[in-house]
């Protein structure tokens, strides 16, 4: 008498191998929007936490002025040569398009606007993220990597009040000035392209300037310097705090400071701008400011 095969209720090979693999393209497309909301949250907390510990004494008046001048002075070079060049590009480009309707006239009035108001504050964001940005990330990393910053706790000293908020400070008040000492240098460039380079009269560009400049142009410009200075020293300080893996995690954490940054600033100037344009020049409250 034969007795019957055992019978099992394993899977079979292929259904098991299909599973494995279409857990693993779900946990593959989920990983990237789990790891942005785990970082997003991290950085709330972060930001929180340094704007809770900013009113609080001791302020710390040495480290405050010593980032002013690391982020003021060290970008300033940086900031001018790009201004410069940006106001001779765009002042040579719009000459080209406005030649074509006998408006040559107006490339200074068009440049100081697009200037004061969108490029200036973006692209000197942008050259602060790769100068000052990178090497507050590097600082703060090293500093965690080597264990300073837990040195700091055990010496009662708490590293957000002393390490990150003379920073956002520094960087916060230092972004409006290079705005506009880039917005400057900018509008020098185009001036030497309209007046020197194609001949413009100097007194037509300098009065069709007048005629079309508006203070609130360059209260936007500022106001969008100042955010962005912030997001800079806040996302590249996270990314400092939270670097690990010594020498290579330090690197790590500068470029994605850098990148993080930059791409903030992109999307911020956006944001700032449907934001400011109803509250400046819609004047609801802007219009007691000088005029």
């Amino acid at each position: 008498m034969t007795s019957a095969p055992p019978t099992t209720n394993a899977p079979a090979p292929a259904a098991t191998t299909k599973a494995g693999l279409l857990r693993g393209v779900v946990a593959a497309v989920g990983q990237g929007p789990l790891a942005f909301v785990q970082g997003a949250g991290e950085l709330a907390v972060f930001v929180g936490r340094t704007f809770a510990w900013m009113p609080r004494r001791p302020f710390r008046w040495a480290q405050l002025f010593r980032h002013l001048r690391d982020i003021g002075f060290g970008s300033l070079f940086i900031v001018v040569l790009t201004g410069f060049f940006t106001g001779l590009v765009f002042g040579f480009q719009t000459l080209q398009g406005f030649r074509r309707f006998g408006a040559e006239a107006l490339v200074g009035p068009a440049t100081l606007l697009t200037l004061s108001r969108e490029l200036g504050p973006v692209l000197t964001g942008l050259m602060v993220a790769g100068r000052s940005g990178s090497g507050m990330a590097t600082e703060l990393g090293t500093m965690r990597v080597t264990e300073q910053i837990d040195a700091l706790s055990t010496l009662a000293v708490e590293p957000m009040q002393y390490l990150v908020v003379p920073r956002v400070l520094a960087a916060t008040l230092m972004m409006p000035l290079l705005t506009a000492i880039f917005t400057g240098f900018g509008f020098y460039g185009c001036y030497l392209i309209g007046v020197g380079r194609e001949g413009i009269d100097p007194g037509v560009f300098f009065f069709e300037t007048w005629q079309a400049a508006d203070p609130d142009d360059f209260y936007e410009g500022w106001i969008k310097g100042a955010f962005f200075g912030a997001q800079i020293s806040l996302i590249s300080s996270w990314q400092g705090f939270r670097a690990s893996g010594g020498a290579r995690g330090v690197g790590e954490a500068a470029t994605r400071a850098v990148v993080l940054s930059s791409v903030s600033i992109l999307v911020g100037t956006y944001l700032l701008a449907e934001l400011l344009d109803p509250l400046i020049h819609g004047y609801i409250w802007f219009d007691a400011l000088p005029k």
